[in-house]
């Protein structure tokens, strides 16, 4: 008799387990309380999909939080794996001039319609508005439109989320069947952060700050483009700052963000460029000097009138600006979490220790990563490494 695997949620992590566990005959059913699967990663397919990054592998840990726990997994399902892997579902991909991998057709439906179309010749089971509503060692309680019920399966893996986009899925309620000293509370990444402006910067809300190098206190800077929003700051650079921003608050600290606006001008062409001239306003030695009109306004915003004329003030201000936030989005918003199941609740292969039934992979993990292909890397890798935990358990069984 064939062993049972459950599997819950459709995302990215769930269905590479079941892609692992599909190759062993086992009977595998994956349960999705959606109408569809994998709606998150649809979602963040619309722009482009951004699957993966082909930077050297010493840099790429570099982007996780707890990166020595997932360096095995994400060494050995990499990039080119990725990208080997699509080639196998008949998806092209490049390599973009920053290093991010992409599908040659930029869209992530085609890929998924490819990869369900095999889970499903592979025996694959896909149970769609399924919403699990219990776990008690190796049953489940499922629920759908027309009934509730019981099964017991011989392994079960959860790859439920985190609790962004919960419209999408991710809505966290498979925290009540962990124990709250197995989680590390979720917190927003990949956010936008706040900060509260005067009527003065409405004209600039959406408009960009263009080539500015950011950055936290004691940290490395981030160079490229940042939004001004209604609500404070958003965009790549405002997420790679994340770790270093929530470090901040953890330790009760003030949170602020720092810039240069002019990064390739030095201090002393800067004070030089600022010299007051009669014959010409504020704002066109500014602009000469090299600044926007989006920058001009950040300054009037946030610098003390008094400071305006003083060249060497303002030539520091500009290379050293100073900017308290008052937090981060909603989590709700956020793109991902930081937080969730921990480490030394799991073993290895990441199956839980407090129930050995039980495996957890995908964002629903305590780790983190900026935007740029990290996110579905892990989950992939994540994913396949709790596919061949299961593996291990349940081969011990037959």
């Amino acid at each position: 008799m064939s062993k049972r695997v459950a599997i819950i949620g459709a995302g990215p992590a769930g269905l590479m387990a079941a892609e692992v566990l599909s190759q062993y005959g086992y009977e595998i059913e994956v349960f999705e309380q959606k109408p569809s699967a994998a709606r998150k990663f649809l979602m963040a397919g619309k722009t482009g999909l951004n699957i993966s990054h082909a930077e050297p592998m010493t840099h790429f840990l570099q982007r996780y939080d707890h990166a020595e726990w997932l360096a095995p997994w994400v060494k050995q399902w990499d990039a080119k794996w990725i990208q080997d892997w699509m080639q196998g579902l008949g998806i092209e991909s490049y390599i973009g001039s920053s290093g991010r991998v992409f599908p040659v057709e930029m869209k992530a439906a085609p890929l998924l319609r490819a990869w369900l179309k095999r889970l499903m010749v592979d025996g694959v089971k896909f149970h769609y508005r399924h919403r699990c509503v219990g776990l008690s060692n190796n049953q489940l309680t499922i629920e759908n439109q027309s009934q509730r019920f019981t099964a017991a399966y011989d392994a079960i893996v959860l790859a439920c989320g985190a609790v962004s986009w919960s419209q999408l899925g991710s809505d966290g309620l498979w925290q009540q069947w962990l124990s709250n000293d197995e989680i590390e509370p979720f917190q927003a990444s990949n956010a936008g952060v706040l900060k509260a402006w005067s009527p003065f910067m409405q004209d600039c809300f959406g408009q960009p700050l263009k080539r500015v190098d950011a950055w936290v206190e004691s940290a490395q800077k981030t160079h490229g483009d940042i939004v001004i929003t209604h609500y404070g700051f958003e965009s790549g650079v405002i997420y790679k700052l994340g770790r270093d921003l929530r470090r901040k608050i953890s330790q009760n600290q003030e949170l602020a963000l720092y810039f240069d606006l002019l990064p390739d001008v030095s201090l002393e062409q800067l004070e030089k460029k600022l010299q007051a001239n009669k014959k010409q306003s504020l704002t066109n030695i500014w602009r000469k000097a090299g600044l926007d009109q989006v920058k001009i306004n950040l300054l009037r915003e946030v610098v003390e009138k008094s400071l305006w004329s003083d060249a060497k003030q303002m030539a520091q201000q500009i290379k050293h600006l100073s900017i308290t936030l008052d937090g981060f989005r909603p989590i709700e918003e956020a793109i991902s979490c930081a937080g969730g199941v921990k480490q030394a609740v799991l073993s290895p292969q990441l199956q839980l220790k407090s129930n050995p039934h039980v495996f957890c992979c995908g964002e629903m993990l305590d780790w983190d990563a900026p935007t740029g292909g990290y996110l579905l890397t892990a989950c992939f890798a994540t994913g396949r490494a709790a596919g061949e935990g299961v593996h291990h358990l349940v081969s011990k069984l037959i």
